[in-house]
Formats: C-alpha cells, structure tokens, sequence
C-alpha cells in the first residue's frame, strides 16, 4: 500500500506534538468550562481521539458524517448528511474536529446546519488547512498544519477508503 506515497508529509512525531499544542491551547480556551467535541467521520476519527485524549476540561462527544466527495479526488460539490448528532447542542459550546478543510464547502455545510441548533458558541479544529483552495468563506480557530495543494492521505485521511490507518500524512501518487 505504501508504494503508492510519493512522500511523507506529516511524520506521527510532527503531528502528536502539535496535537499536545493544540489541546493545551483549547484547554486554556475553554477553561472553566464545558465542550461538546463533534468529530466528523470518518477522516477526523484518529485526530479526534488523539486529541480528546489531551484535553483536561470537560467534554462530551457525538460525531456527524457528511460527504461532498463521491470516491475520488475532487469534491461533488454536493453536502449530504449520512449521520447527524445524537447530543442536544442548544446552549453548548460546541468544538468541531475536521480532518482537512479545503474548498470550505462541508464545513459551511455543517457551520450553518449547527447553528440553527442555537449553540451557545461554534468553533472549529482541524489538523489540516489548505487555505488557497477555500470557495466558502470559513474560518478555522485551531489549525494544525497548513499544507499546499497536494491529495493527502494517512492518519484518517483516505483514497477510495484505504490508507486512513497509517500513522503519518503522506501525499499519494494519484493516477485519475
């Protein structure tokens, strides 16, 4: 599987260290209070456990699951829900956890379909941010790592559904 990565992106050092500064951040941001967690499946999954795991304050957790991709590279450019949350969020401070945000359109998506929900506060962490390819204005409040325009995989990220369960980011030599 792993001849098809053209390089490592992100080693799993890189990216548990600035999963340390980023919980402490948050931690710090949120102190005093409560945080429901929304991890965003399946891509955030080992991001958010890892970053769950970090966070000192009180946390609850749900988890959505939308799609604009339909298998390949390049966004539908479609937002459907496969999976909504199961926690009230009314009155919360809710902390959403991406994987990547690129074109910005799933997290518009997620953005106004939350705040309709009427929580107290919406903030968002992703571990990658491709800033130069947004169409949606969206802001990220906790970023990982900000990466050029190359197809990613690893760490939850995947290809047709494969490669999420390797430790690192990597760019993947994709032949479409």
């Amino acid at each position: 599987m792993e001849h098809r990565i053209k390089k490592v992106l992100l080693s799993e050092e890189q990216i548990q260290k600035r999963i340390d500064e980023l919980a402490e951040q948050i931690n710090i941001d949120y102190e005093g209070k409560s945080v429901i967690m929304i991890g965003i499946l399946r891509g955030a999954v080992m991001f958010f456990t890892d970053l769950a795991k970090r966070l000192t304050i009180p946390v609850k957790m749900d988890f959505m699951a939308v799609s604009s991709y339909s298998g390949g590279t390049r966004t539908s450019g479609v937002v459907r829900m496969v999976h909504d949350l199961a926690e009230n969020i009314e009155g919360k401070d809710v902390l959403i956890v991406e994987d990547i945000v690129d074109s910005g359109l799933t997290l518009s998506y997620l953005v106004n379909n939350l705040t309709l929900r009427k929580p107290n506060s919406i903030r968002i962490c992703c571990l990658l941010d491709k800033p130069y390819q947004r169409t949606r204005d969206i802001e990220t409040n906790y970023v990982g790592f900000e990466i050029a325009n190359e197809f990613v995989v690893g760490y939850g990220l995947d290809y047709k559904e494969y490669y999420r369960n390797l430790p690192y980011v990597g760019v993947l030599d994709v032949e479409e």
